[in-house]
Parts: structure tokens; C-alpha cells; sequence
């Protein structure tokens, strides 16, 4: 299956503004404000808001409560919607295929198997287990890359066949490994696999900040390279695209966007397969909006989704991952049908 943009989408690209681009991210960027904030005040304790606008005084439990627990959070919230749907957007793009997400090329289970070993050499250390995650992903994705490259250029085919086969050759081992585990090595591991937002103690943000900033900003430079291939690859190189550069920066961005995810949050499923099709209903198919557009929603909707796996039963937590799943799973089948000719 091959992806193309929609017949109106594509009459309708030209007529992008910067300030359509703008107004809607201007938009969208007051709502994912508005979400943190309802992310910071629901919660156990109460009257948390005086921590921020300078009402009575808060205590100082309230004022670790907001500041160190669920401020970063909220923010790790944002950094992970954001990299998710980025990455599923490019993967689709690059892949030609409206499935892919941004775990179809085995880099979750890469950062996976990096877990489980720190788990059994290093006793779950809170700082080497991120790390380790991040250096698994990383492995997996040039894998991929090696596997996928073939007489000077790689395909969308021959990336998604190697992903496949790492990915199971990977899964295996994490079977395998999983067995020596102890069960709360073991409980930890699949809360962690199926998404938790919980940063590691000791484990600063600004680590995973920066970088997946820094590739959002790098792949939306690409972003009318990125228009040009939905006409196809031949097209694309007849109007000046490096088909090259283009496809090993974006390939490279997705994978570490994708990697820096897993390896703080744990694979938070339908993310990203799920945000680039609402965006591209909602705002075309355009890259210059579609990315940032996406990011924001990407955003937002994980923040909603923490918030709502924090507090369903406090004060236990549920796996962030199983929220987003359970919504994306029945909203993808109605955008597959929508889309599928009858």
C-alpha cells in the first residue's frame, strides 16, 4: 500500500500562508497550555496553583508535588507527543506506506533489550537504564539502516522488510532474557514497555530536551523536500531533491527522535501512527503545516492521555500506553474504513 495525499489536499497546498501556519499553531499551542495546566492541577494534592500564582503559601509537599514530580512530567508529556508524531509523519513519508509508525523498524525493541540488560548487569540503575535504552535504539535503527541500504540508496521496501526481521530477531531475545528476570525486575519491564512517564529519578531533562528539539527544528527544514516525494521519488529528483541527503537526515531524525522516546517513556503504542492521519484530516497533507501541526497534537493528546492514566485510580497509576492504545485502536479503524474504497 502506498500513501498519496487526498486530491483536495494537493489543489490546496500551493494557497499555504504563513499565516495559516502560524494562526493554527498559534492555536494549537493555546490549547496544549491549557491542557498543562489541567494536567498540573488534577492530581492528589490540592490548591496546587498557589505554587504558581502567588496565593497563599504552599507547603513544601505541595511545592515537590508540582515543581519536581509533576511539572517535568508534564513537560517529558509534551517532548514525547511532540517526537512521536514528528516521527510518524517522516516514517510514512519516507516508508511510502500509511502504516508505519515510528516502532515498525524494531528501534523499541532495540531500546527494550537495552533495558532488560541493564537490568541484569547494572541492577536497574536509574541513570544507565535510560542510557542503555537510547544506545539499544540507536543499534536497532542502524541495523535497520545497513540491512535497508543497498547499491548506494535504500527503499521503503527494503527499510520496512529489515525492520521486520530485526525486529522479531530482537523480540526473541527479549523473550529469552526475560526469563532470568526476577518479578519485580519483571512487573517494572512490561509497565515500562507499555509506556510510563515517570522520569527516572536523578535522570535530567534537559538530557532528552535539547536533542529532540533540536531534531524537530532539523526535520522541519526538510519539510518541502518531504511535499516533493509524495509526488514520487522519480518526480522528486527531476525537481532538485538530493533524494540521498533527504532520505538519510529524515531517516536519521525519525530514529532519534524515536530512540530519545522509548528510552525515557517506554513504547507508547498508536502515537504515532495514529497523530499524522488526524493531522493531515484536519490540516492537509502539506509538511510545513502538517509537522508542526502534528508535533502540537502529538503533544496534547499525550498529555491528556498521562493525566487521565495518573489520576482514573489513584493513587495507583496505569500504563500511559494502554490509554492511547484503547483510544487509537477504534479511531484508526474508522479513518481505515473512511479511507478504503468500498
Amino acid at each position: 500500500m502506498t500513501f498519496s495525499p487526498p486530491a483536495r489536499t494537493r489543489n490546496t497546498e500551493g494557497r499555504l500562508t504563513l499565516g495559516r501556519v502560524c494562526l493554527t499553531c498559534g492555536l494549537l499551542a493555546v490549547a496544549l497550555a491549557g491542557a498543562g495546566a489541567l494536567a498540573l492541577h488534577f492530581g492528589s494534592a490540592g490548591e496546587l496553583w498557589r505554587v504558581l500564582f502567588g496565593g497563599s503559601p504552599a507547603t513544601p509537599q505541595e511545592r515537590v508535588i508540582l515543581l519536581e514530580l509533576r511539572l517535568p512530567r508534564v513537560i517529558l508529556a509534551m517532548l514525547v507527543g511532540a517526537a512521536l508524531a514528528t516521527a510518524g509523519a517522516c516514517f510514512q513519508s519516507l516508508l511510502r506506506n500509511p502504516l508505519a509508525d515510528p516502532y515498525v523498524l524494531g528501534i523499541s525493541s532495540g531500546a527494550a533489550l537495552g533495558t532488560i540488560l541493564t537490568l541484569l548487569l547494572a541492577g536497574g540503575d536509574t541513570v544507565a537504564a535510560p542510557l542503555a535504552a537510547f544506545g539499544g535504539a540507536l543499534a536497532a535503527a542502524g541495523v535497520v539502516y545497513a540491512l535497508g541500504y543497498r547499491r548506494g540508496q535504500f527503499s521503503g521496501y527494503s527499510l520496512l522488510l529489515a525492520g521486520m526481521v530485526t525486529a522479531s530477531f530482537l523480540s526473541a531475545i527479549i523473550v529469552f532474557l526475560s526469563t532470568t528476570l526476577s518479578g519485580s525486575d519483571l512487573r517494572g519491564l512490561a509497565f515500562w514497555l507499555m509506556g510510563d512517564l515517570s522520569l527516572f529519578p536523578g535522570f535530567p531533562l534537559s538530557v532528552v530536551a535539547l536533542p529532540i528539539l533540536a531534531g524537530l527544528v532539523v526535520v522541519y527544514r526538510f519539510a518541502p523536500d518531504l511535499n516533493l516525494l509524495l509526488l514520487g521519488e522519480d518526480e522528486a529528483a527531476r525537481l532538485g531533491v538530493n533524494l540521498k541527503l533527504v532520505k538519510t537526515v529524515i531517516y536519521v531524525c525519525a530514529a532519534l527522535l524515536t530512540g530519545l522516546s522509548v528510552s525515557v517513556a517506554g513504547a507508547v503504542g498508536f502515537l504515532g501512527l495514529l497523530v499524522p492521519h488526524l493531522a493531515r484530516q484536519l490540516f492537509g497533507s502539506d509538511y510545513r503545516l502538517l509537522l508542526p501541526a502534528g508535533a502540537l497534537c502529538g503533544a496534547i493528546l499525550l498529555v491528556a492521555a498521562d493525566t487521565l492514566a495518573r489520576t482514573a485510580i489513584a493513587p495507583a497509576e496505569l500504563p500511559v500506553g494502554a490509554f492511547t492504545a484503547m483510544a487509537g485502536a477504534p479511531l484508526f479503524v474508522y479513518l481505515l474504513r473512511r479511507r478504503t474504497p468500498s
